[in-house]
């Protein structure tokens, strides 16, 4: 029988990718702790999905996001052990997220206003994700900015993940999505 606990993290420290160990409390273990989260609210969009293809792609976003918890989580001595689109974000990654967005907005192009999460259990649970990563996001500029993130590209993987969590939120919305205002001149969303 497998042990589902090692004893290993009781003094607050956790283990890195080839090996090393640091605080739970580290910046770099919130980032990948938010990184979780974001697959775990992922799940709870794909389960919420009816359309199969968006199923898929939530998938895909998925494992993806661990490629990139991966990438952070690794020694820092021990980068050279890291696999290209396994567990190191490549350039090639941040393109096929690109051409998803691109495929996909121009089959549905967006609205340029302000929406309000919640237009089905999918869409909200997308936007959910989307903040999700947007957090991670953050936190990897603040571990770029002293030194402790070695891949800027994982940033930038993130930003256009959460880029494309919102084409999918409003794919699993629909028509249902609703504006935060009904007036004329509603603002554009804010783009990152």
């Amino acid at each position: 029988m497998a042990e589902i606990y090692t004893r290993l993290g009781d003094d607050g420290s956790t283990g890195l990718l080839f090996g090393g160990r640091v605080s739970k409390s580290d910046p770099l273990i919130d980032a990948v702790g938010t990184l979780d989260e974001s697959v775990a609210a992922l799940g709870l969009a794909r389960a919420s999905c009816a359309e199969p293809a968006l199923a898929e792609c939530i998938l895909e976003v998925q494992r993806g996001i661990f490629v990139a918890a991966a990438d952070l989580a690794a020694n820092p001595h021990a980068r050279a052990h890291l696999v290209p689109g396994t567990s190191l974000v490549t350039e090639q990654m941040v393109q096929r997220i690109e051409e998803i967005i691109d495929r996909r907005v121009a089959a549905r192009p967006l609205r340029t206003v302000f929406l309000v999460p919640g237009a089905t259990h999918a869409s909200a649970a997308l936007d959910l994700s989307r903040t999700v990563v947007r957090r991670a996001e953050r936190m990897v500029v603040r571990l770029l900015q002293v030194g402790q993130c070695r891949s800027p590209l994982v940033l930038t993987y993130l930003n256009r993940i959460s880029d494309l969590l919102y084409v999918l939120a409003r794919e699993a919305a629909g028509a249902a999505d609703e504006p935060i205002s009904h007036e004329a001149g509603a603002a554009d969303r804010p783009r990152g």
